[in-house]
């Protein structure tokens, strides 16, 4: 019994010292008595409500990518009240064109969800040296695009007209860049047409870089079974309209990570040298390195001005199972992000990423985070190289 007693005893003087009673914090007469266990981290001095700062928290306000400022980029105003930017991140919530799984359509929100880490000021690179948030350009989210999802036509020309207002406000910076570029967040991947579409309009024909499982260059009028014109405007296809419409180089453009079984023998990969396209496939990373496949994508393009698109899926789905149709067999998050940064002197003009569809993502948000740090990467190559 006297054993009990003493550990009661025990228990009661260390509540006691963890929470003291109010009379011993404020004292009898209402003064304040700091509690001895207080002592030392009082004693190097108290911070006043008045001094909080609620500028550096990492969750709080409004989740735009990586806490970027928000600017009302659609609104008639004059650039004077809305403001100017160089580089703008815009949401594209569309998923109606998918062959698969749908949910990209909340793609622009998890991208978000997946950069709230993500801090301009503490965006140091341990591999550079470098933070491309803090240099010439001034970045901002523009939100999303105000996209119907009844109609394919109709929100593909939403995305072209939001796109093109958003490029057509004067740069911030014109020393640096001759007009505001654009990342994109899907989406399903027929986003990037309306962006190629909205492209040509400021910089005329560009080379693609397209990471991606499959080569999405399918002909438009026998994929689906040629069923309507508007079936063949499709995640599938968008690379082969946008080559029909003129909007690429002819000879310069280039696929990365491709791995997808094709629908016919040689057709498709016919087809695809017609767009104008070569193939890097998954494993050729095997064979050559992050760095082979750097230099491969580098001389292919050349100093053409370049528009990179990333679908998700070019990951192995072990690090990215939430997009519409996975692919066994992809890259890593490390070795994309390798390759990714391994582009730099590129004059890259906009970009995308594309395919997220979050609920299809496990507990730990892996796609998402993986979304937003290529994002991330996006902008540093923007950022690197003016154009």
């Amino acid at each position: 019994m006297s054993r009990l007693l003493l550990l009661l005893a025990a228990v009661a003087q260390a509540r006691e010292i963890a929470f003291p009673p109010v009379a011993a914090i404020h004292g009898a007469a209402g003064g304040r008595q700091v509690p001895l266990h207080h002592q030392t981290y009082q004693s190097s001095g108290s911070i006043d409500v008045d001094d909080v700062d609620l500028t550096v928290d990492a969750m709080g306000g409004l989740t735009s990518f990586a806490h970027l400022p928000y600017v009302s980029c659609f609104s008639p105003q004059t650039d004077a009240e809305v403001g100017s930017y160089d580089i703008a991140v815009l949401g594209a919530p569309f998923d109606t064109a998918t062959s698969f799984r749908p949910g990209a359509r909340f793609g622009p929100h998890g991208i978000r969800d997946g950069s709230r880490r993500i801090r301009p000021a503490h965006s140091w690179s341990v591999y550079t040296g470098l933070n491309r948030f803090e240099e010439w350009a001034k970045l901002v989210d523009c939100g999303d695009a105000p996209l119907t999802f009844t109609d394919n036509t109709v929100a593909l020309k939403q995305l072209v007209k939001a796109t093109k207002l958003i490029s057509a406000r004067k740069p911030n910076n014109e020393s640096m860049t001759a007009a505001p570029r654009i990342l994109m967040l899907g989406g399903d991947h027929t986003i990037t047409l309306a962006a190629l579409r909205s492209t040509y309009a400021h910089w005329g024909v560009v080379s693609v870089i397209h990471f991606d499982s499959h080569i999405d260059t399918w002909n438009p009028h026998l994929e689906n079974g040629g069923v309507t014109e508007y079936a063949a405007v499709n995640h599938g296809t968008f690379l082969h309209i946008a080559h029909e419409e003129g909007l690429i180089s002819n000879d310069s453009s280039i696929h990365a990570g491709i791995r997808a079984p094709l629908g016919t023998r040689r057709d498709d990969l016919d087809n695809d040298v017609q767009c104008g396209f070569e193939i890097v496939t998954a494993r050729d990373i095997d064979r050559i390195g992050t760095q082979g496949i750097i230099d491969q994508l580098k001389k292919r393009v050349g100093g053409n001005n370049v528009y990179i698109t990333v679908d998700i899926d070019v990951l192995d789905p072990a690090f990215a199972p939430a997009t519409g149709t996975s692919e066994p067999g992809g890259w890593t998050s490390r070795e994309l992000l390798t390759i990714l940064d391994g582009l730099v002197g590129l004059k890259v003009i906009g970009g995308d990423v594309v395919e997220v569809a979050p609920a299809y993502d496990n507990t730990g948000e892996t796609t998402c985070l993986a979304a937003a740090e290529v994002a991330r990467s996006l902008i540093s190559l923007m950022v690197a190289t003016p154009v």
